[in-house]
């Protein structure tokens, strides 16, 4: 490590009750969601871990793993502000971001187009089925995510900070969907697949849901608050070699470069762009600020991984016949490349 890189961690370091703060404000979210959420322990850490990088995450999982009661439960421990959009297939891109309406002057009888915001103009948003509705109205939400404003009628409409979007799939229903491309898969962080909850935790879902409980969900963090720790985690400081892994694993992941494994060439048709190593030092970063380290190392950057590659991969048709996921091609790139 160079001299200006322990000059910045040294800095770094001096901010350790931020660090501290950060750590048990994660503890505290997990507990006030634990009221309601039975398991789900990584996806809420990978939730957070989003959120904290400024970054969006989509949720795929097989109805009633509570998807949407886990996203509104986020929301009520944060204080923010929710806004959830059912995409249908009659869904317009007006339906989200806002429209112009008339409205006339009483006093002078003048008519002028005022504009009515959507519920896009909200800090978590929650897209539920984002599939169930053509890819223009898909876009509408999806540039909001990227740019992070709205245009209407030649105006300009800055959405405010924190903006968050979860969106949910069904895995199963595929008849009557527009599957995001994969240029949209790639403004999302984080896929994460939702799996059956284990017999223990079903038993507990199945006492709690079917008696008069009643959780109240204490709020953890303000806008303002998360706001600042987005910015501590951007200056938390990496180590080049971690950054080099990320980079390298990426990299490897794209059949036309020379250093690629064969058995990438042989199930993969297009790698992961540069957003991904992006996302993977910004991850890394906030795993290690909330679990109280100051800077993360290539374990972070592995435990990303999947839910950073898994939908930036396009597999071949190689890899279809013969069943291989890109997950499984993840956890093989993952297990060999020695670093």
């Amino acid at each position: 490590m160079g001299y200006k890189e322990l000059s910045k961690k040294n800095e770094f370091n001096s901010d350790a009750k931020s660090v501290a703060r950060l750590a048990e404000s994660y503890s505290r979210l997990c507990s006030e969601i634990a009221k309601v959420i039975v398991g789900q322990k990584a996806v809420i850490e990978h939730l957070f871990i989003t959120l904290l990088a400024k970054g969006h995450c989509l949720l795929i999982g097989v109805p009633g793993l509570a998807k949407t009661l886990l996203i509104k439960t986020l929301a009520q421990a944060l204080d923010l502000k929710f806004s959830r959009i059912q995409f249908t297939p009659d869904l317009m891109p007006s339906d989200i971001t806002g429209t112009e309406i008339i409205e006339e002057n009483v006093g002078t009888k003048e008519k002028i187009f005022k504009f009515v915001k959507g519920p896009v103009f909200a800090n978590i948003i929650l897209a539920d089925e984002i599939n169930r509705t053509p890819p223009k109205t898909q876009s509408a939400l999806l540039e909001a995510m990227q740019e992070h404003h709205v245009t209407a009628a030649g105006q300009s409409y800055v959405l405010a900070e924190p903006f968050f979007v979860l969106a949910t799939q069904n895995p199963i229903e595929q008849e009557g969907t527009y599957p995001l491309p994969e240029a949209q898969l790639d403004r999302f962080m984080l896929s994460l697949w939702l799996d059956y909850p284990l017999f223990e935790e079903e038993v507990e879902i199945v006492t709690t849901t079917t008696s008069k409980y009643d959780a109240t969900i204490e709020k953890v963090l303000s806008a303002k608050e998360i706001i600042e720790l987005q910015e501590l985690v951007r200056s938390v400081p990496v180590a080049s070699n971690v950054v080099e892994y990320a980079v390298k694993l990426v990299n490897l992941t794209r059949p036309g470069n020379s250093n690629a494994p064969d058995y990438i060439k042989h199930w993969i048709r297009w790698g992961a762009g540069p957003r991904a190593s992006q996302y993977l030092i910004l991850g890394a970063k906030a795993r290690a600020i909330i679990h109280g380290r100051y800077t993360p190392d290539i374990e972070d950057v592995k435990a990303l991984a999947i839910p950073v590659l898994r939908h930036r991969l396009v597999t071949s048709f190689n890899a279809e016949a013969e069943g291989i996921s890109t997950v499984q091609i993840v956890e093989k790139l993952v297990s060999s490349l020695k670093f």
